[in-house]
């Protein structure tokens, strides 16, 4: 009898040219992205997959500990999903500068894991496919609110916050260089 039947797909699971809300969580909800530098950190990952076309970005928004993102994975990158990369590349950086200017901080992150001594990101972030043109709107105004929610007010109206794809889908402008307007492609 086959027992991988019985296995429950991890809520972080991604087909290849399906369309997910993702979210990403850093470990114990600490507030690492804080600090501008560490926002265009993330900014500079989505951009590297954005740029050799791994990923396509519709909407996002960077919060003191978790981000959230509409995208799609197009390709491999290598021999890893695109997603795991972007993990992998903004947990190294994120360490290497911590390691350099905040080892205290950088010992919150300690983990007693067979694979690593740090963990940034929690394990298994969670991926909703966006199945229905209605849920993507639904997830996309949810993404643009989150920085108005009570417990942030980190801005007044969802184009005052910096660190999203709302002024995007207010202007048109994309200040990343890499969002895809969904409106164009579903």
């Amino acid at each position: 009898m086959n027992s991988d039947i019985f296995k429950d797909r991890r809520k972080s699971f991604i087909d290849y040219n399906e369309t997910y809300f993702w979210t990403c969580t850093i470990k114990d909800w600490l507030n690492l992205l804080e600090p501008l530098n560490y926002k265009q950190l993330v900014l500079n990952s989505l951009r590297k997959l954005v740029i050799n076309n791994f990923i396509e970005v519709y909407g996002f928004v960077i919060m003191p500990n978790h981000i959230h993102l509409i995208l799609k994975i197009l390709k491999p990158n290598g021999k890893e999903k695109p997603n795991v990369s972007f993990l992998k590349d903004t947990s190294h950086e994120l360490r290497k500068d911590l390691r350099i200017n905040n080892p205290n901080f950088l010992r919150l992150f300690e983990v007693t894991e067979s694979d690593r001594k740090y963990r940034i990101w929690q394990r298994d972030p969670l991926a909703i496919n966006m199945f229905d043109l209605n849920i993507l709107e639904q997830k996309l105004n949810y993404i643009h609110h989150n920085p108005l929610q009570a417990r942030w007010r980190l801005a007044q109206n969802t184009e005052d916050y910096y660190w999203s794809s709302s002024r995007f889908y207010k202007t048109g402008v994309d200040d990343f260089n890499i969002l895809t307007d969904y409106r164009d492609i579903f």
